[in-house]
């Protein structure tokens, strides 16, 4: 932080970055408690079954596909000016289901939030980069996972809430951007400090891609791992006779805090990124071990709080892993092919459990292989940081001749 800035100017603008980083958890979660009354509502149209969860899941394939470019955008016109037209666009985006009555327009306009939901991520994350470095940019981008993890339980409570009015009423909350996006344009600087153009710089060095390319490798694969518990919990429970969706609601609730109090361990700990992520993976394997063995309802979910809180730590640590490849001026495109990993593991990541389902017969069982899939992770990057290693030199001998 430059000594010339206030306090509390920087915590505004961290605060307004990290309600911009819970944009496309809002896209994610907001409108799943309606989907039923979506179905229901067209059910005379031919695919219904199809089109109307593809509402919700649609934003994040876009978000996968599209961050990488969003990067490349975001690193030649500039990420405040990038930043504030997204999230105007979202508003408008956002609400226009309010007004659509064509199941196909929707599923359109639903594409399209995730396109800008692509560039608030990736200019969000970018400009958190941009103004911290150090262990203070570790611990904001630990932070942007707490507010994703606190702000998607706060949001299927909203769309719950807010459905009740309707299928169309949680669409409102888009809106909010509104707000939002003046806020931005006037509290966030033109460009960070140091960085600005006609200032003289270091020589820029060759994007890194090969050191990136296996840092987004390796989070699609944490990705996978991470959110499969979210996406299964309903029914892996539902598969031992647990019904009552309140009590689904807690289990959910308890890995989901997990997760927060996995993101809050890694802010406060003093480790690198490297050092934890072999664990963190151990621990993400080790939680699926437990779910795989669970004899009932309440090992299943210690076995989910375990995995989740493995995977608070191993988000911000592969994050802060991949800003550390970045100069400034790759850091946009850089943080966009890290977004994409990221959403595309998360969008593929029903597909790999139903594919294993398949393979192995249950869904129990297919916990059991992503169990051992975990497991040699963790001994894969056990190994190459054992490697990494530098040895210590040999102490000078001080005999005589």
């Amino acid at each position: 932080m430059p000594a010339t800035e206030s306090v509390p100017g920087h915590r505004l603008r961290i605060t307004l970055l990290m309600a911009g980083s819970c944009l496309p958890i809002l896209g994610a979660v907001l409108i799943a408690p309606v989907l039923p009354q979506m179905r229901d509502h067209f059910s005379d149209v031919p695919g219904a079954d199809a089109l109307v969860p593809m509402a919700l899941t649609i934003p994040a394939l876009s978000l996968a596909l599209l961050a990488p470019f969003a990067g490349v955008v975001v690193d030649r016109l500039g990420r405040k000016r990038l930043l504030v037209i997204a999230t105007v666009l979202y508003a408008f985006l956002g609400t226009a289901p309010l007004w659509l009555d064509s199941l196909g327009a929707i599923v359109a306009s639903r594409a399209l939030v995730g396109v800008v939901e692509a560039a608030i991520m990736t200019c969000c994350t970018t400009l958190i980069g941009d103004y911290s470095s150090g262990r203070q940019r570790d611990r904001y981008l630990a932070l942007q996972t707490m507010c994703a993890s606190i702000s998607a339980t706060a949001f299927f409570v909203l769309g719950g809430a807010a459905g009740s009015a309707g299928w169309r009423a949680p669409f409102w909350a888009y809106a909010v951007t509104l707000l939002l996006a003046p806020a931005m344009a006037a509290f966030l600087p033109q460009s960070p400090a140091g960085a600005k153009s006609g200032e003289p710089g270091p020589v820029r060095r060759p994007f890194p891609w090969r050191p990136l390319a296996g840092t987004c490798a390796l989070t699609v694969f944490g990705a996978v791992l991470f959110y499969t518990v979210q996406v299964e919990m309903a029914f892996l429970l539902d598969d031992m006779g647990v019904e009552d969706s309140g009590t689904i609601g807690l289990a959910i609730a308890a890995s989901s805090a997990a997760t927060v109090l996995g993101a809050g361990v890694f802010t406060k700990s003093g480790r690198g990124p490297e050092a934890w992520l072999p664990g963190v993976f151990a621990l993400c394997g080790l939680g699926f071990a437990v779910i795989w063995l669970a004899a009932d309802p309440v090992v299943l979910t210690l076995g989910a709080v375990i995995n989740c809180f493995g995977g608070g730590i191993m988000l911000p640590s592969l994050l802060t892993l991949a800003m550390s490849r970045l100069d400034y001026a790759d850091r946009g495109r850089g943080t966009g092919l890290w977004t994409g990993s990221f959403f595309i593991g998360q969008f593929i990541c029903p597909l790999v459990v139903l594919a294993l389902t398949a393979a192995v017969g249950t869904l129990a069982d297919a916990m059991g292989v992503l169990a051992a899939a975990g497991a040699l992770g963790a001994a894969g990057l056990g190994l190459v940081a054992r490697r990494r290693r530098p040895v210590a030199a040999p102490a000078p001998v001080s005999g005589r001749p």
